[in-house]
């Protein structure tokens, strides 16, 4: 089969013919039907993937597809089902069953996942749409439920209005609360927009004073965003910090302490979580933005993500 291998930032990512793996224990065998593409395989790229698990390894995390053979200890999947692929951050530190950072992923045309990682897709909701949720809609649901607690009351700034930014802005409108987008690209406002957003500014600054921002949510993560969030947030506010746009930055210990300020990671989302979002999707509240490209421009495909040349989700057919 062919996959996309990376071991190293030199040598970058490698198409090559692996064998298809075998199936044992509780692992079901995966046809790759749709793969995301997602920013954070980019940073990877230039050699800032601390994360991965193994080397050389088939990168891709975002996974939806058929079931091409199980195990001896699958009990709730069999051969032809639809399924997704959920990433299920573990605190233990432990990845090794995450596709694409501890394991071999989706860019390839067989991917091997533990059953208790899958889910059943809804009729609704087809492979494109089932890959993307897994981790650029699950991530935003997560960050905006769970860890800002958005609410119809919540006054929320959502940084940065690319792929998990949009779905950000979409998720929070969903429970009631009035939605700030915040991007350096003014082309991303009307998305933002339609999705729900009350306005939309170049700077979390530009909104006016008299808006009082109850929450903060930084899907950019490049440092300085991060800096103005705290600044603007209300006293006693959260922030909530998703992207990885830089591996540090510096925090005013100042700002955190005498405003009284909640500062939150937010990463992944569970199994639960990536279930809900697949329900909304299969009632139309939520309706993915998505680009196709071919397998073969993956690469390319992460140098656009780099360059910030995307609006919405890519996402590719390994099989096609």
């Amino acid at each position: 089969m062919k996959a996309y291998q990376f071991e190293s930032a030199q040598e970058g990512l490698r198409l090559s013919d692996l064998p298809v793996p075998e199936t044992s224990g509780d692992e079901v065998l995966v046809r790759v039907e749709a793969a995301g593409i997602c920013h954070s395989d980019a940073h990877a790229l230039k050699g800032e993937g601390s994360w991965l698990g193994k080397s050389p390894i088939t990168l891709g995390h975002e996974a939806a597809g058929t079931v091409a053979g199980i195990g001896p200890d699958v009990a709730d999947f069999k051969v032809g089902d639809r399924v997704g692929v959920a990433l299920i951050p573990t605190d233990s530190g432990d990845w090794s069953h995450i596709i694409g950072v501890g394991r071999d992923g989706s860019y390839a045309q067989q991917v091997l996942v533990p059953a208790r990682t899958l889910v059943h897709l809804p009729d609704e909701v087809d492979f494109p749409q089932a890959a993307v949720a897994n981790d650029s809609i699950s991530t935003a649901y997560h960050a905006v439920v769970a860890e800002a607690k958005v609410a119809a009351s919540t006054t929320v700034g959502i940084v940065g209005l690319g792929g998990l930014g949009l779905n950000g802005v979409r998720i929070a409108a969903l429970q009631g609360a009035t939605v700030y987008g915040v991007d350096i690209d003014e082309k991303k406002f009307a998305d933002a927009t339609s999705l729900g957003a009350h306005r939309c500014y170049k700077k979390l600054n530009d909104i006016p004073s008299e808006v009082v921002l109850d929450v903060v949510i930084d899907f950019a993560g490049v440092g300085v965003t991060t800096q103005d969030a705290m600044m603007r947030v209300k006293s006693s506010g959260t922030v909530v910090l998703v992207g990885i746009g830089v591996p540090s930055f510096e925090m005013s210990t100042h700002a955190l302490m005498l405003r009284s300020l909640v500062l939150r990671g937010s990463r992944g989302a569970t199994k639960d979580e990536y279930q809900e979002v697949l329900k909304l999707i299969a009632a139309g509240e939520i309706v993915p933005k998505l680009e196709e490209v071919p397998f073969t421009k993956i690469p390319e495909s992460l140098e656009r993500l780099e360059h910030g040349d995307v609006l919405g989700r890519l996402f590719t057919r390994p099989n096609a």
